[in-house]
């Protein structure tokens, strides 16, 4: 089941999330990670979603290669030059909305950690798309495990936007997949 969630909670999804969202649902049978045995990496998946969120105006990572890498600034330097940037799966101009898609290391790699503070320092990024398997199969002392990501998100997402120490420069939507 695809779904998603939207922070902070006292402001309306933005008029684009469910364009997005739908492109998730299309490809829900290929990418689900509650019906299949083992999930899609997260380039499997971007791979998957990848012709559909074109379409919709995402630049979009191609590969591994530094030139087919979607580069987000974070500090210019002398002649204007970033200094500083640092890489997201996705990043659509109009909206200045990034897109991280995560898999196996989401929630017990700490990599949504990690695309939440990116997130604050990249330069005309108003909005972070963080894509996160709904349930992260895997084994642990030989029995069979799940770790419910989607769920963790949310719910870290929920402590840090609506905490009254933190204010953040961006919306966040979770896509559960």
């Amino acid at each position: 089941m695809m779904r998603y969630s939207t922070f902070p909670r006292t402001v309306a999804p933005a008029h684009f999330i469910e364009d997005v969202v739908s492109v998730f649902r299309a490809h829900e049978k290929e990418i689900s990670t509650e019906k299949r045995a083992k999930g899609l990496t997260s380039d499997q998946v971007l791979n998957v979603v990848h012709d559909d969120l074109k379409d919709l105006g995402f630049d979009l990572e191609s590969g591994k290669k530094s030139h087919q890498k979607i580069h987000r600034p974070v500090f210019y330097g002398e002649n204007g030059a970033p200094t500083v940037r640092y890489e997201v799966d996705g990043y659509h101009p109009e909206w200045k909305c990034g897109l991280e898609i995560e898999a196996g290391r989401s929630w017990m790699g700490n990599a949504v950690y990690r695309d939440i503070v990116h997130a604050l320092v990249m330069v005309d990024v108003d909005h972070l798309l963080l894509a996160v398997p709904n349930a992260y199969k895997y084994k642990s002392g030989g029995r069979n495990s799940v770790s419910k990501d989607f769920e963790n998100t949310s719910n870290l997402a929920d402590a840090l936007f609506s905490h009254s120490r933190i204010t953040f420069p961006y919306q966040l939507t979770v896509i559960g997949y």
